[in-house]
C-alpha cells in the first residue's frame, strides 16, 4: 500500500456506524466533511458530524447515502453489513475504509505535533501494533524535535537568496540536522543561537 497524507478540502467522508469506532474514525478525518448515517448515534459524533441521518442501513438505501461521497468508512458493528458497504462503495470506485477489512483504505495510528504528523500501520495485519510504536516514538521525540522544524523553516528562507541551487539548500539543511551541537542548543531552547551557528558553519552568516 502506498502512505499518502490527503487534505480535507472540500472532500465528504461518509461514515456508517454511530459508535465508538465510527467516533475513532470521524475524529482522524477532523477537516472533512463528514456525514454519518446510523440508526443510534452517540453524541459526541453528533457534535463533529457536519451531517447525520438517523436511519438503517440496508441494500436498498445504501446507493444514496454514499452518493457524493469521497471516501466511505464501514464503521458499525454488524460485520456482514459492514462488508456490504464496503463491497458496494468499492464497486463504484470509491474509496473505503472498513473496520472489518478488506477496503483499499487503511487509517494508522497517528502522531500530531506543531507542523509534523507521524504515522505508523501494520497494512491491517496487526491493529494493536501501530498505537503502540506510536507511543514509544511519542517518548523519544523530544520537544527539540519541534524546535528543529522551525530552525529549518527559519534557514530556508535565510538561504533562499545567498545559496543558488536546490540541492545545494538542500545539502546545508542536512548538515544542520546532523550537527549536534545544533541540536544541544535546541535541546537548551536556545533557538537564537542555534540559527546563528548553522548560519556561520554554512558560511552564509
Amino acid at each position: 500500500m502506498s502512505p499518502i497524507l490527503l487534505s480535507p478540502g472540500n472532500r465528504l467522508v461518509a461514515v456508517f456506524g454511530g459508535g465508538q469506532v465510527a467516533l475513532r474514525k470521524c475524529r482522524h478525518f477532523a477537516g472533512f466533511r463528514i456525514r454519518v448515517v446510523s440508526a443510534e448515534v452517540l453524541p459526541e459524533l453528533e457534535a463533529i458530524a457536519d451531517e447525520v441521518i438517523i436511519d438503517s442501513v440496508d441494500r436498498d438505501n445504501v446507493l444514496k447515502y454514499i452518493e457524493g461521497a469521497d471516501i466511505v468508512v464501514a464503521a458499525t458493528s454488524d460485520h456482514s453489513l459492514n462488508d456490504m458497504i464496503r463491497d458496494t462503495s468499492m464497486s463504484r470506485g470509491i474509496m473505503t475504509n472498513s473496520a472489518h477489512g478488506g477496503g483499499d483504505v487503511l487509517i494508522p495510528s497517528t502522531l500530531r505535533r506543531d507542523g509534523w504528523t507521524v504515522c505508523v500501520s501494520s497494512e491491517g495485519r496487526v491493529p494493536a501494533f501501530p498505537p503502540y510504536v506510536i507511543e514509544k516514538i511519542d517518548g523519544m521525540l523530544d520537544r527539540s524535535y519541534d524546535e528543529m522544524l522551525a530552525l529549518l523553516v527559519d534557514l530556508r528562507a535565510d538561504i533562499r537568496d545567498k545559496i543558488d541551487t536546490q540541492p545545494a539548500r538542500a545539502e546545508f539543511l542536512a548538515r544542520v540536522l546532523a550537527d549536534s551541537d545544533i541540536w544541544a542548543l535546541l535541546e537548551d531552547g536556545k533557538r537564537g543561537e542555534a540559527r546563528s551557528l548553522a548560519l556561520e558553519r554554512g558560511g552564509v552568516a
